[in-house]
């Protein structure tokens, strides 16, 4: 495969000497993470994707789950503070992030916002994350995510 452009969420990975591996894939539109997941044969347990939410105070908030689960909006609330959460739109999603929608990841948005990483990352020894752009993927270690954006680990999940 051709050599790829490095992303801004992999600079800093390198400037920050964390180890990760890149994956680019063919993505002409995006639909969501299960659709990428299969299309490329990967569990969805340890493929997660990026959610961003604004709470009562007006403060950006990222949560990094797997990607066929949903977010339980009381547990991602107590986990950061808030009273309340809600969605960032998607036609936000550029100007609070700097990413286009199907390329947030937690590394290297436009500020750095408190990042809450969904407890069941610490479960496998690497995981995958959009890499910054469509078409691209990070596979790097939970703790190694953890430690880029300065996030910490909850349980963030709604129940089955």
């Amino acid at each position: 495969m051709k050599k790829e452009n490095k992303t801004n969420a992999m600079r800093i990975l390198d400037k920050e000497k964390i180890p990760y591996e890149p994956f680019y894939y063919d993505c002409d539109e995006f639909i969501d993470g299960v659709h990428i997941a299969d299309m490329l044969g990967q569990p969805y347990e340890s493929s997660f994707k990026t959610l961003v939410m604004q709470g009562k105070s007006k403060n950006y908030f990222v949560f990094v789950l797997p990607i066929a689960e949903e977010v339980d909006m009381k547990k991602a609330a107590r986990a950061v503070g808030e009273k309340s959460l809600e969605m960032v739109h998607v036609k936000d999603i550029m100007a609070v992030t700097g990413y286009i929608r199907g390329g947030v990841t937690s590394i290297g948005m436009k500020k750095k916002y408190p990042t809450v990483i969904d407890e069941t990352a610490q479960l496998f020894d690497t995981i995958i994350v959009s890499g910054g752009m469509l078409g691209t993927q990070i596979h790097l270690a939970p703790d190694d995510l953890q430690k880029a954006v300065q996030g910490r680990f909850a349980d963030i999940l709604l129940e089955h």
